[in-house]
């Protein structure tokens, strides 16, 4: 049995990885600071500590406390590709600063695998469908941040030895996601405003695509990554092969839900238009099962969600940059302002 660190444990790949490790008979310690998480989603079986690893004290006490860790899973992350433009530094401290913390306490303390969760944001616009052999060409600042960490961990590997395996999972949906946060997570948002009594709101005309894929084939592969030889110090692309556009995944959340779609289109906002990935290299090294078809997948997180019911959305009104804020989002922060 292994004692592993499991960071950003009560949000949602977080907690599912979590869930997976504790079942397959580890010694878990999982961490959040609860900013995106929920303690519900805590799995049974682990030990959990409130910790916010953007503080260099904390992360040292918490090696110190509950070390030694023989392999670090990172999975904490403010993971909003459009509003990292108007977040920077709030962007950069979460998900790089947060994650060189983890990093240099695990190389003090011998740690022998970091797996950490990137993002297909990393490819930016790019040949479709992206695979790892591509030069990543990220165009707003949480792919920035995403590929920062990834090149450090490379960097560290060959000045002090730790090994590492990323992932770059993508569009991520199931049981567990934070339906109440409106800048990211297209399917939770559609479900949540559904339950609202809300149209469903699009940016742009809805034609762009991805790959949405679900959680359960996506969890088990990062828990037994570094267990796995041959994925060591290699990065995976991870998730559904089949891309789906913004109308189809429309069409399919209101057909979880017995109704016919009602959509509000708002203006187009910045954003990769198409992104989907190859799967050849994870396929080479991990036995994983067939994907969930899009269709169960939507409706297994549609049962939960009506299970749990609407939640009220969350805000983020300290934004940095206002200029060229999309227009939903600017309605929204508008309306917060007012309700103070």
């Amino acid at each position: 049995m292994s004692r592993l660190l499991v960071t950003g444990a009560a949000g949602f790949i977080g907690s599912h990885v979590a869930e997976n490790l504790a079942e397959d008979g580890h010694e878990v310690i999982a961490v959040d600071n609860l900013s995106g998480g929920f303690l519900e989603n805590i799995p049974r079986g682990v030990t959990f500590v409130k910790s916010d690893v953007t503080h260099p004290d904390t992360v040292s006490r918490l090696f110190k406390e509950y070390g030694p860790f023989q392999y670090v899973y990172h999975l904490a992350a403010y993971a909003a590709e459009g509003l990292s433009h108007y977040i920077r530094g709030f962007n950069y401290i979460n998900n790089v600063v947060g994650s060189v913390n983890l990093l240099n306490e695990s190389i003090r303390n011998s740690v022998e695998c970091f797996v950490f969760t990137s993002s297909i944001a990393v490819y930016g616009t790019n040949q479709t469908p992206m695979h790892e052999s591509l030069v990543p060409l990220p165009e707003d600042p949480y792919g920035i941040a995403k590929y920062a960490v990834e090149l450090d961990l490379k960097a560290a590997h060959e000045m002090f030895g730790i090994d590492y395996i990323i992932f770059r999972p993508h569009n991520v949906y199931g049981e567990r996601q934070n339906i109440a946060d409106r800048y990211r997570n297209v399917i939770g948002i559609f479900m949540n405003q559904i339950l609202h009594g809300e149209p469903m709101t699009v940016f742009g005309d809805g034609t762009q695509t991805r790959a949405f894929s679900y959680i359960a084939d996506v969890a088990p592969a990062i828990a037994q990554a570094p267990y796995i030889k041959k994925a060591q110090c290699k990065t995976f692309n991870i998730g559904a092969d089949t891309p789906y556009t913004v109308n189809d995944l429309v069409h399919l959340v209101a057909k979880a839900f017995d109704m016919t779609p009602e959509v509000r289109y708002l203006p187009a906002r910045k954003e990769v238009v198409h992104a989907f990935c190859d799967h050849t290299l994870i396929r080479s090294v991990f036995q994983l099962a067939r994907p969930t078809p899009l269709s169960i997948g939507i409706k297994r997180m549609a049962d939960w969600v009506k299970s749990i019911g609407p939640r009220q959305p969350i805000g983020f009104d300290s934004v940095e940059v206002d200029k060229n804020f999309p227009l939903g989002w600017r309605q929204y922060i508008a309306s917060l302002k007012e309700n103070r």
